[in-house]
């Protein structure tokens, strides 16, 4: 199976550090995905998900950044201290926000598929979120910004 760098990889990998450019592309081998003949990273690992996408179907840069996007909208803000009344109101908004993106989310059937199931308490999404059909990945997308 054919894999795409969607964001440039700086950094440790199973054969030592690498700078992949984005649009670089890659094989799936077993559970490895490979550049050439350097073996990168276990496809299932946070770094795998982080970097790669697959590209089978020739939309890997789109899977890459759908992701990315679900994963950045949903991800919490961190206003830290010393922060004004404007930005602790915008940042309360937006966990609200968030908050009922979530329960749309875990409301909805047809997403379960993309749930960890060995972790109930919490949504992780699991393996098949990161390789899901373009498609699936925009129906995620708008059910979130319905949140709003």
């Amino acid at each position: 199976m054919e894999y795409i760098v969607h964001r440039r990889l700086r950094g440790n990998t199973l054969c030592g550090v690498v700078n992949l450019p984005f649009g670089t592309v890659c094989e799936l081998r077993g559970e490895i995905i490979y550049a050439k003949d350097k073996p990168l990273v276990i496809c299932t690992s946070e770094k795998a998900h982080q970097f790669f996408a697959r590209n089978d179907d020739g939309k890997g840069i789109e899977r890459g950044h759908l992701t990315q996007e679900i994963l950045t909208v949903l991800h919490p803000i961190d206003i830290g201290e010393g922060a004004t009344r404007k930005q602790i109101a915008k940042a309360q908004e937006y966990e609200k926000f968030r908050e009922r993106a979530w329960m749309r989310i875990d409301g909805d059937p047809a997403l379960k598929k993309f749930k960890r199931v060995e972790i109930e308490d919490d949504w992780i999404w699991n393996h098949d979120f990161y390789n899901a059909e373009i498609s699936d990945l925009q129906y995620i997308l708008n059910t979130i910004k319905e949140a709003k």
